[in-house]
């Protein structure tokens, strides 16, 4: 078997169907298997998948285990030379899973490798490029020259010598080696969802390249997915569990004293925001108490934030899962 192409469902069958049927159209020669992890067998989505292709390897999770630990059950399950990992929400429009067997095949220096992200219309997918450029986006503050200059000092770009090299691919497309997984580990279990293919790739990282093949692309189906943010804010970037999954990646990675100051940080900066706003309110109407929802969303986000302080401080082995009662987006829109 060349490639197992490994697939989460969490109520997307219809997805995942159009997603299939797309790679049996374009994908020539490869010998590959289909597994797809079913994280809530209970609603019964997966029977629509299994009516149209009866070939699947299919297993059902006891639970909703989140990204990381259902694509370890696929792993384990897997007998390809290869992994891909492959969102639900994408479609293929090419062989692009061959040229990248095809790529690696030649290239044992590579350990792991990703395709360009792409919309539906045609347009690219932005992307971080770098461990440093997404950290960077942790921080809430004002746009500025002086800022900007300061944070690239801290956190400067890496430099390769191989110009399609990078120190991170994005979780929606992995193609990794067999025997990379086997080295470095899957991915770890305590990382609900987000976040997990940034650790991830720290890990692949240490046994070989991580590139992304710019021939290679695929559609990556953002927008139609319903478990998507539709509303975001500059203050209000990261839902609550993309940030505790965050601040989880920063504590591995870099250590009590990074994830200290970025819990300092944002601490720090609700009385900010909330002065920064009031401020504006007066010279616009006068009332400094209008429009502050965005200022108390970030507040109760950073509340959530903090109830898990401990555990992530410590290194405690857990499963990094915010509670419905936290999910501060869907409480605040409902």
């Amino acid at each position: 078997m060349d490639v197992s192409i490994i697939i989460i469902n969490y109520r997307t069958p219809q997805l995942i169907i159009n997603c299939l049927k797309s790679i049996y159209e374009f994908t020539s020669g490869v010998k590959f298997e289909i597994i797809i992890v079913d994280n809530d067998p209970e609603n019964g989505g997966g029977n629509l998948v299994r009516e149209v292709y009866p070939e699947i390897k299919w297993i059902d999770m006891s639970y909703n285990s989140g990204f990381g630990r259902a694509n370890n059950e696929g792993m384990k399950a897997a007998s390809g030379r290869y992994f891909l990992i492959l969102n639900a929400d994408t479609l293929v429009t090419d062989n692009v899973i061959g040229r990248c067997m095809e790529r690696m095949d030649k290239h044992s220096d590579i350990a792991a490798a990703g395709a360009l992200q792409y919309y539906a219309n045609g347009t690219p997918m932005p992307f971080y490029k770098s461990f440093n450029e997404f950290r960077k986006t942790f921080f809430i503050l004002p746009p500025s020259g002086v800022i900007d200059r300061v944070l690239n000092k801290l956190y400067p770009e890496p430099k390769y010598s191989d110009p399609d090299q990078y120190d991170w691919l994005v979780g929606a497309f992995v193609f990794v080696r067999k025997e990379t997984v086997a080295k470095s580990g899957g991915f770890d279990e305590d990382f609900f969802m987000y976040g997990e293919d940034v650790e991830w790739s720290g890990r692949l990282g240490k046994q070989g390249k991580l590139c992304y093949f710019k021939d290679c692309t695929f559609i990556h189906l953002e927008n139609d997915n319903p478990f998507r943010r539709t509303s975001i804010s500059w203050i209000n970037r990261f839902s609550a569990q993309m940030q505790v999954s965050n601040m989880l990646w920063v504590r591995k990675q870099y250590g009590v004293g990074a994830y200290l100051l970025m819990i300092l940080h944002y601490i720090t900066m609700i009385p900010v925001i909330f002065v920064w706003k009031m401020i504006f309110n007066i010279k616009k109407d006068g009332n400094p108490f209008s429009e502050l929802k965005t200022q108390e969303i970030f507040t109760r986000k950073t509340g959530v934030l903090l109830n898990y302080f401990w555990p992530t401080l410590l290194g405690k082995k857990h499963l990094f899962k915010i509670k419905p009662s936290e999910n501060i987006d869907l409480i605040s829109q409902s």
